[in-house]
């Protein structure tokens, strides 16, 4: 039987954070939210730059579980320095903390990563979730930090979108072929993140890879989004980031750890897109 949580997810305005929070409401946790933006849809602001105000939420709501899905690509101290004030909330509290890192902590030199592989990114997001890892584990050594790669699958990702647009003549750009990453399916990586969140300090505590199995690059996912959506896939224009100067990178998380962990099944995106989807209106808004 399924017990109860308080559950605190930071980042709750978000893709994924709105997408755990829908899954644990269902679930029947008592749940709290919290965005950026100013308050709405039951969301509490909270500014994680803060770490005063981060301590008082954590301290008011009490949870059993804090999810941290917060993120902000142009904000280093929001992506490297608000999860360690969540970490040293939690720690004083005693709540679980799952923080959601990224694939980008690395930068392609090796066939696959999993856990043990160190931090060596190629990008200033990429340094800032890496400085986060850290400091989340210094700050509460018994985190979960979990690693994950691209997210999408429901048809209202920004990526998903943009495949729409393209293949329907209605944006300029391009889909690359030298960038490669194993994407994995909302729904599933919030599924798993909540069971993350349910394990025991002694079951399990430290990285965790969680993604798909498929490594494929953005022209290939897009030809399956295509051709789930019934549109054509053969006409997405395709480049390589080396064409423009840009290195492209394969990152391969290995999650086989995960995958032996967890009774959530973490779906590859070839059997993710298999079947027809219905966007909604909204479809790629949130982000």
């Amino acid at each position: 039987m399924l017990v109860a949580m308080r559950v605190l997810i930071i980042g709750a305005s978000g893709y994924l954070g709105s997408e755990i929070h829908e899954q644990a409401l269902a679930a029947g946790h008592d749940v709290v939210g919290t965005s950026f933006q100013a308050e709405a849809d039951g969301l509490v602001r909270v500014d994680i730059r803060d770490r005063d105000a981060v301590g008082h939420l954590v301290y008011e709501v009490q949870p059993n579980v804090v999810v941290n899905a917060a993120y902000a690509q142009q904000d280093w101290e929001a992506t490297a320095v608000g999860p360690v004030h969540i970490a040293w909330a939690c720690n004083q509290e005693e709540a679980r903390l799952v923080h959601i890192s990224s694939d980008a902590v690395f930068c392609g030199d090796l066939d696959s990563y999993d856990e043990i592989c160190a931090p060596s990114p190629m990008t200033r997001y990429g340094a800032a979730k890496a400085a986060a890892e850290v400091g989340v584990i210094a700050a509460m050594g018994d985190a979960v930090v979990v690693r994950t790669s691209w997210i999408l699958g429901d048809g209202n990702s920004g990526f998903e979108a943009f495949v729409r647009a393209l293949a329907n003549g209605e944006a300029d750009g391009a889909l690359f072929d030298d960038d490669i990453r194993c994407p994995v399916h909302i729904a599933d990586l919030a599924a798993a993140v909540l069971e993350v969140g349910r394990l025991n300090y002694g079951e399990f505590t430290g990285l965790l890879h969680v993604a798909g199995s498929d490594a494929l690059s953005r022209y290939e996912l897009g030809c399956l989004i295509a051709e789930r959506d019934g549109l054509e896939a053969g006409i997405l224009p395709k480049a390589s980031k080396s064409s423009v100067g840009v290195k492209g990178m394969v990152v391969r998380l290995d999650a086989s750890r995960s995958r032996g962990l967890l009774t959530t099944k973490v779906r590859g995106a070839h059997e993710f897109t298999a079947s027809n989807i219905v966007p909604s209106a909204d479809s790629g808004s949130r982000t």
